[in-house]
């Protein structure tokens, strides 16, 4: 499962957050990490998959 939401992450960074920990504080800053540039968007959302 952790691959889909890789690959999801890639993306759209904010998909692949929200799969991994909903709406919570991590996919709200997500999603503005995404909106300042896709890499730190996307940095975060592998970061926060691969952490749990």
């Amino acid at each position: 499962m952790d691959i889909l939401r890789i690959i999801l992450s890639v993306i759209i960074p904010p998909v692949g957050v929200f799969l991994q920990v909903g709406l919570g504080l991590q996919f709200w800053l997500n999603i503005l990490l995404t909106l300042l540039g896709y890499f730190p968007g996307l940095i975060h959302a592998i970061w926060v998959i691969l952490r749990r």
